[in-house]
């Protein structure tokens, strides 16, 4: 005896012909994980707006998405089958699966989706950048970004901390100033000629400049607990082989922070800056970082430059188990 009657083979086929677009494969996935508006699919997926459109309302027409008016938004879910739909739900759900399996896609959409949904959880921080969008803007005697910026290297706790890619060290001699040592690393020998001197002038005892790749910084494993990568890592010829090797450095329950520029367009970087790669999108950074075996990794955009080509900051922070 056949285990569905005529409308719900009907229902299967149709299911099964809609899965075999990688799109809207991609779409139920993220939508069984969450409920997401347009422009968060738009993000994850980094398709045009009309192609998700166009996916979604198949999918709606076909009854395995619904949508619900959030404010301004509308909200898109996988739709919940009535209880006599269970059996064959769950063997769709379990076909999808194995879908995504297939598409290398679907492990990217995973990370992206983890940015956009860290995106939502960031009110306060839309205050914050409102708030420093004032910032600076008038005058007001002893307000500085650098004044705060000392005041708050003060609460940090006496670290061992290593700065890949750190340049002359504008960053590590700051860091000194609060830390147990900071092991300045970088591949140009003027640059830690130039930055050790600098770090002598000033009597820094805890600041060692050491000639080294990023992808090998010359520094014993294990043995650091806090790793800067302070717009580094785009000039890194295998960035994952550098955060790889910032992994090795730290201590269990270490941490990273990779300061580095959004994707962008702007070719000419390459000439201007010796520039590798052309910035990092939020989920490169995440995924790049996860699969290194780093854990609560966080990201967001803290900088955009008022000029063209108006490049921006993203700043990626994550822990070593």
């Amino acid at each position: 005896m056949c285990r569905y009657d005529a409308c719900a083979l009907t229902s299967l086929l149709k299911s099964l012909s809609l899965i075999a677009d990688t799109t809207r494969v991609r779409l139920l996935l993220l939508l069984k994980c969450e409920e997401l508006s347009v422009a968060e699919l738009q993000e994850v997926l980094s398709l045009p707006q009309s192609n998700i459109s166009a996916q979604l309302s198949k999918l709606k027409a076909a009854g395995l998405v619904s949508d619900r008016r959030s404010g301004k938004n509308r909200l898109y879910r996988l739709e919940e089958p009535d209880r006599k739909q269970i059996e064959f739900w769950e063997h769709f759900l379990a076909l999808l699966e194995s879908a995504g399996d297939e598409i290398r896609e679907v492990k990217k959409d995973s990370h992206a989706l983890k940015v956009v949904l860290q995106k939502r959880e960031r009110t306060a921080q839309a205050y914050f950048d409102a708030l420093a969008g004032k910032f600076g803007r008038h005058y007001i005697p002893g307000r500085s970004w650098k004044g705060l910026g000392e005041a708050l290297l003060k609460l940090m706790p006496p670290l061992v901390i290593a700065d890949l890619g750190a340049g002359e060290g504008t960053l590590s001699q700051l860091l000194a100033q609060r830390a147990q040592q900071v092991i300045a690393v970088d591949s140009s020998e003027n640059m830690v000629a130039y930055g050790a001197d600098l770090a002598k002038q000033h009597g820094f005892t805890n600041l060692e400049y050491r000639l080294g790749d990023i992808e090998n910084p010359p520094i014993e494993h294990g043995s650091v607990d806090l790793v800067f990568l302070s717009q580094a890592l785009h000039h890194a010829q295998h960035p994952a082989l550098a955060l790889r090797a910032a992994f090795a450095l730290l201590k269990p329950g270490g941490r990273i922070i990779v300061l580095d520029l959004l994707k962008h367009q702007f070719e000419k970087a390459r000439e201007l800056y010796a520039d590798v790669w052309l910035g990092f999108s939020e989920a490169e950074l995440h995924e790049m970082l996860s699969d290194v075996g780093f854990q609560k990794v966080q990201t967001s955009i803290v900088h955009r430059e008022s000029r063209s080509p108006h490049f921006q900051t993203v700043l990626a922070i994550a822990d070593r188990p």
